[in-house]
């Protein structure tokens, strides 16, 4: 008797009584929970009242055909396995109801044994999107809002905030070092509010010449200035009915903050080289890497568009502010550089680990992020990233100061050893040849040590 991958709730939608009689019997010894109606009203009744696994239905079920019970099934429950039945094969339909999510297509008379085939194929792939979709949902729960990731309570803070914020339309403001990940909370909040099935734009107010910013927020028509050969719609426009992400805004010069204030106080705007109002309905999240307040009391912000931006403010912590999320990151870029370049990595050894901890990271989460892609590109077919892997930039400004080494009364000399060696290699950067010839050993006593105490 095959074992199935998840326990099988089945509807059978089949007129004919031998048939469905058959099929029962059959599935009812592969130890399926299956029952039988036999027109589609019934049907879409019991799929309103139950939950099942799998629909199998005759395309031409009487009264409700099998294409809405299709529908229907997948509006309750997305991943459930669809098999649909006809009496002659018609490829035209068969793509159609594969295109609108059935998981089979099958023709009469039934090869019971392939059915079988198919429903637990189905079964797979749907406890499979269940696993992932729970994943996913632990991972928001425990860790974070989409790929923000971190469980420190400077994070806990920020994932609260999101969570606050999102359903309202309110005005954001994210201020934090460059790297920390504003970019990404913004897509948070947007993800997680009303508009989320609207656009989400994003304009780096610094990435782009001066002279340019203010087509590219509010869009021009041609002729409006040399080179406007035709009809460009702004960030504004296009973010209509959902969000528009304004990074690095302290760099919009004093024009253009006004016009924005503008935007953002009547919801309206002209494309350059025409003046049409244009109204839109667009939800403003900004980020600065600059202090605003600062460039407010020298003159360089304008004060009243600072306090329109500033109606609810996240504050990103920077990377050497939550070190304990450090090990965290490490092992999400792992697995996602891994996935995207074909490579295999199992892990990072404790000693690499301490390094990148104590680190203190000046370019943030970005920084971390890209010197896991190098060490990763760079392994040799190790099964885990080592401290010779970590860039020599970092292992020399990690490097502990000689200092004196602590041993406790009450511990053997095979202790006092690991505490010595293990000491020494931290003072050494982990670097093997120079805590040997610290200590006074060969490389190969050394690496003996090493693997005698587990030290890595």
């Amino acid at each position: 008797m095959p074992e199935h991958m998840a326990p099988g709730e089945i509807l059978l939608v089949e007129r004919d009584p031998d048939t469905a009689r058959r099929i029962i019997a059959y599935l009812d010894e592969q130890n399926y929970d299956i029952e039988w109606v036999d027109d589609g009203e019934k049907a879409f009744n019991r799929l309103d009242a139950r939950n099942y696994h799998v629909l199998i239905t005759e395309l031409n079920a009487h009264r409700i055909n099998g294409m809405r019970l299709l529908e229907l099934a997948l509006e309750r429950s997305p991943e459930m396995c669809v098999i649909l039945i006809t009496q002659e094969p018609d490829v035209e339909l068969a793509t159609e109801a594969m295109r609108q999510g059935a998981y089979d297509f099958q023709t009469k008379p039934l090869n019971l044994g392939k059915l079988d085939a198919v429903i637990q194929r189905g079964l797979g792939r749907m406890r499979l999107m269940l696993e992932q979709h729970e994943l996913k949902r632990r991972l928001d729960e425990q860790y974070g809002l989409g790929s923000l990731v971190g469980k420190s309570r400077q994070m806990m803070k920020v994932y609260s905030a999101v969570r606050q914020i999102a359903p309202s339309k309110s005005t954001v403001l994210i201020q934090g070092e460059t790297g920390t990940g504003k970019d990404l909370v913004a897509q948070a909040i947007h993800n997680n509010s009303p508009r989320r099935d609207a656009p989400f734009v994003k304009l780096n107010c610094a990435s782009i010449p001066e002279a340019l910013v203010e087509s590219e927020l509010f869009g021009h028509v041609p002729g409006a200035f040399t080179g406007a050969t035709q009809l460009r719609k702004g960030r504004f426009e296009l973010a209509d009915t959902g969000t528009l992400f304004l990074d690095e805004i302290g760099e919009l010069t004093p024009a253009l903050q006004s016009k924005l204030l503008r935007v953002l106080e009547h919801q309206q705007f002209e494309r350059l080289g025409n003046s049409r109002t244009i109204a839109v309905d667009v939800r403003l999240i900004a980020a600065t890497n600059k202090p605003l307040r600062e460039m407010v009391a020298a003159g360089r912000f304008r004060d009243d568009l600072y306090y329109r931006l500033r109606v609810v403010v996240i504050e990103m912590p920077a990377l050497r502010e939550r070190r304990e999320d450090v090990p965290l990151l490490v092992q999400h870029f792992l697995r996602e550089i891994c996935e995207t370049n074909g490579k295999r990595i199992d892990g990072i050894t404790r000693g690499a680990m301490d390094v990148l901890c104590r680190y203190d990271w000046p370019g943030n989460v970005r920084e971390l992020r890209n010197i896991i892609e190098g060490m990763v590109i760079m392994a040799r077919n190790r099964d885990s990233l080592d401290v010779d892997d970590v860039p020599e930039h970092i292992r020399r400004s990690t490097a502990p100061e000689i200092s004196e080494i602590r041993i406790p009364t009450g511990v053997t000399m095979e202790q006092v050893e690991r505490i010595v060696i293990q000491e020494t290699m931290k003072v050494c950067g982990f670097k093997k040849e120079a805590c040997a010839k610290t200590l006074g050993i060969g490389l190969r006593t050394l690496y003996r040590k090493l693997k005698q105490y587990d030290i890595r």
